[in-house]
C-alpha cells in the first residue's frame, strides 16, 4: 500500500474498518473477558517519550536455551535459518510512551517495535558512540516528530496475560 498522501490508503484501511479506542478500561475489560488481545488505540494526549537503562548483556541461561532449541531440527520444515543463527547485540535502554486516554487514566506503556531499536542503533552509529545524543534523537522522532501527527497505538497482550495485566 502506499504511503503517499500521509498514509491516506493505510489510514483508511486501518483506522475506517476496525473500532478505535479511547479509553484504557474497555480494553482492559475486554482481555480479562478474552474478547479483545489486539486493538487500535487513541490517546487523548501523550504526555511524554521516556527511556530507561536495561541490562546491556542477555541473560546467559537464556542464550544457552536459544543455541539449544536451534539444535533440534523440525522434520517438516525448512531448518536453514538455523544454520545461520546469531546472537545480537542487546538493546541497552526499553523506550515508554507515557499517555492519558480520554477518560484522563494516565498509562505508561514500553514501545515494543523493532524500528525503535533499529533507530537506537542507527542514531548509536551516526553519533560515534554518544548514547545520550543517540537517545535524544529517538526521543525527537518518536516524541517530537511523531506528536506532530495523527499518532495512533497498536496495543495487544498475549494469552497467558489477558486475566493478569494491569495495561494491555
Amino acid at each position: 500500500m502506499s504511503t503517499e498522501d500521509d498514509w491516506r490508503e493505510r489510514r483508511k484501511l486501518l483506522l475506517e474498518t476496525t473500532r478505535v479506542y479511547d479509553r484504557l478500561d474497555d480494553l482492559i475489560v475486554g482481555a480479562k473477558a478474552n474478547a479483545i488481545s489486539l486493538a487500535v488505540f487513541k490517546p487523548k494526549r501523550v504526555i511524554d517519550f521516556v527511556w530507561e537503562a536495561e541490562e546491556r548483556t542477555w541473560d546467559e541461561a537464556k542464550v544457552r536455551e536459544m543455541r539449544d532449541a536451534t539444535k533440534q531440527y523440525d522434520l517438516f520444515a525448512d531448518n536453514t535459518w538455523r544454520e545461520t543463527f546469531k546472537v545480537i547485540d542487546k538493546l541497552p535502554y526499553s523506550f515508554s510512551y507515557k499517555f492519558e486516554d480520554i477518560a484522563g487514566k494516565r498509562s505508561k506503556l514500553q514501545v515494543l517495535d523493532w524500528e525503535a531499536g533499529a533507530l537506537y542503533w542507527n542514531c548509536l552509529r551516526s553519533t560515534n558512540g554518544d548514547e545520550l545524543k543517540a537517545l535524544a534523537k529517538v526521543r525527537q522522532k518518536y516524541f517530537d516528530e511523531f506528536m506532530r501527527k495523527d499518532l495512533h497505538f497498536f496495543l495487544g497482550t498475549t494469552q497467558q496475560f489477558h486475566f493478569v495485566a494491569p495495561n494491555p
